[in-house]
C-alpha cells in the first residue's frame, strides 16, 4: 500500500484506559453546531463572486474543551469557512470567557478554509456575507458551551501517521520564469517549495474506550467539494463527517501551513477516500501519553502593510492572466486593479494580529493568522522544542497570504499585491521567530 501524507488528527472520547484518566485528571468535551446557510449568500474562495444551489454535507463550528486540574481549560474550535478576522472573532473570544470563564489566551478559533461556504471576509471581487458571519459568532459561542458542558474524563492517545498522496507544492516554477497559480501547467520545470505529508493523531477516550472526539489536520488547501457546485465543507470535511459517522463522537478537522500547497491530484472524492484511510491507520496505532501539561500562550504580533510599485504590480497580474487565464483574464485583472487601489493608501501601516501557541502534554499547537506558506510550518517544526510541533494556520485572524521571502522573489499569485497579500515581505520569518520563541516559554 503507498505512503499517504501527513494529517493532524485529535481524537476525543469519554471512553477507556480509566486509570490513565484518573491519574491524568484530564476531563474532555465536544460537541459541533451547524452553520445555516442558503443560496442567496456570495460564496468565498473565487476571485469573483459566485453562487450555489444546494449543499452536501454540514457547515458547522466544532469545539474540543479540555481540562485538568489545576491547568485550566484548553478550547480548540474548527468552522467550516475560508477564513475571518479578529473584529469579528476579539468578540466572541471575549464572550466565551465571560460565560465559560476560558481566558482568551486559551482559546484557539480555527477555519478549515472550505472554499465552499460563504464569504465572511472581504476579499477579491465581494464582501462577506453579514448574516452568515452573525451565524458562525453564534455557533463558535454554543459549540464551546456544548462541549464544556459535556467534560467527562478522558484518556490521551497519539500517533503520527502521513498522507502523501493528497496535495503537492503548487507554487510551480514554469518555462517562462512564472509562478503556475491557474490555466496550463504542461510547461512546469519544478516546484519551488516543500509538501509537509505529516499526520499527527491526537485521541482521547472515554472510560468505556468509545470516541467523544476525532481531531485531524493536514496542509493542503481545502479546495474541491464532492458534488460539484454547492456548499460543502469540502473533501476534508466531508472525510471528516463519514468518519464521524462511522467511529461516533464530534471529528473535527484542522488545516496545516498550506498556503503554497494545493490538491491538484486526485480528485475531491478519491481525496476524501485517502484522507479517511490514513487518519483510521494513524487512529489504529495511536498510543497512550499522560497530559502533564495543559497551557497556552498568545501574544500581539506587529507587521506592515508593503509599499508597491502600481506599474510593476499590474504588469505581474497581466502578463500571467493574459497568457494563462483565457476568457477571464479581463475580470481578474480589474479585481487586482481594485483590490490594490484599497490597500495603497494603507502602505507602511503597522498593523497588529495575534500569535498562539498550546500545549496538550508533549504536544505543541502553533496557531498563525494567515495563509501560511508550508516552508514556514516546517520551519516552526524544525525549530520547535517540541518533539510533536503542529501548525494551524487562519487561526485568531486573518492577515492574507504569508510566504517566505524568496517566495516574494518568485511572484506568483499568492504574493501579488492585494486584499489576500498585503503584508510585508519578511513576515514569515517574523512570525517564526516569534512562535519558536513562545513554543520555548511553553515548554519552560
Amino acid at each position: 500500500m503507498s505512503r499517504l501524507p501527513a494529517i493532524l488528527v485529535l481524537v476525543v472520547s469519554t471512553a477507556g484506559h480509566g486509570m490513565a484518566a484518573r491519574a491524568d485528571g484530564l476531563r474532555v468535551g465536544a460537541a459541533a453546531v451547524d452553520l445555516a446557510a442558503d443560496d442567496s449568500m456570495v460564496i468565498a474562495g473565487g476571485i469573483l463572486p459566485r453562487f450555489v444551489k444546494g449543499q452536501e454535507g454540514k457547515l458547522r463550528a466544532a469545539a474540543v474543551v479540555l481540562e485538568r486540574p489545576g491547568h485550566g481549560k484548553l478550547a480548540l474550535v474548527a468552522c467550516d469557512v475560508l477564513m475571518i478576522t479578529r473584529d469579528l472573532l476579539d468578540p466572541v473570544v471575549a464572550e466565551i470567557e465571560q460565560t465559560r470563564g476560558i481566558p482568551p489566551a486559551r482559546v484557539l478559533i480555527h477555519c478549515t478554509h472550505t472554499h465552499h461556504a460563504p464569504s465572511t471576509m472581504r476579499v477579491h471581487g465581494y464582501d462577506r456575507d453579514e448574516r452568515f458571519c452573525t451565524t458562525v459568532a453564534r455557533a463558535i459561542v454554543e459549540a464551546v458551551a456544548d462541549a464544556d458542558d459535556r467534560l467527562a474524563d478522558a484518556t490521551f492517545h497519539f500517533q503520527e501517521g502521513e498522507e502523501r498522496t493528497v496535495g503537492q507544492n503548487s507554487r510551480l516554477l514554469l518555462e517562462d520564469g512564472s509562478i503556475y497559480w491557474i490555466g496550463d501547467r504542461s510547461d512546469a520545470v519544478r516546484p519551488t517549495g516543500p509538501f509537509d505529508p505529516e499526520l499527527p493523531v491526537l485521541a482521547f477516550r472515554n472510560p468505556d474506550g468509545g470516541l467523544e472526539a476525532l481531531i485531524f489536520s493536514h496542509s493542503t488547501h481545502t479546495i474541491g467539494a464532492l458534488s460539484g457546485n454547492v456548499r460543502s465543507p469540502a473533501f476534508y470535511g466531508m472525510a471528516a463527517q463519514q468518519l464521524e459517522s462511522e467511529l461516533g463522537g464530534t471529528t473535527m478537522f484542522v488545516q496545516g501551513a498550506s498556503g503554497s500547497t494545493h490538491r491538484l491530484d486526485p480528485g475531491p472524492e478519491e481525496a476524501a477516500e485517502r484522507i479517511k484511510q490514513a487518519v483510521l491507520d494513524a487512529l489504529a496505532r495511536a498510543e497512550p501519553r499522560n497530559v502533564d501539561r495543559l497551557t497556552a500562550i498568545k501574544r500581539p504580533f506587529e507587521f506592515k502593510v508593503r509599499t508597491f510599485d502600481e506599474a510593476a504590480a499590474d504588469k505581474a497580474v497581466v502578463d500571467y492572466c493574459t497568457k494563462r487565464a483565457g476568457g477571464g483574464a479581463e475580470a481578474i485583472i480589474h479585481v487586482f486593479r481594485q483590490m490594490r487601489k484599497d490597500v495603497a493608501p494603507h502602505q507602511g501601516e503597522t498593523r497588529t494580529t495575534w500569535l498562539q501557541v498550546m500545549r496538550i502534554g508533549d504536544v505543541a499547537v502553533v496557531g498563525v493568522p494567515a495563509e501560511f506558506f508550508t516552508k514556514l510550518g516546517i520551519e516552526v517544526k524544525r525549530r520547535s522544542p517540541f518533539e510533536h510541533t503542529y501548525v494551524a494556520e487562519l487561526s485568531n485572524d486573518w492577515i492574507g497570504y504569508i510566504g517566505d521571502r524568496e517566495a516574494y522573489d518568485l511572484g506568483g499569485y499568492q504574493v501579488w499585491m492585494g486584499l489576500h497579500s498585503y503584508a510585508e515581505p519578511g513576515t514569515g520569518e517574523r512570525m517564526v521567530d516569534q512562535a519558536v520563541e513562545m513554543l520555548a516559554e511553553l515548554r519552560r
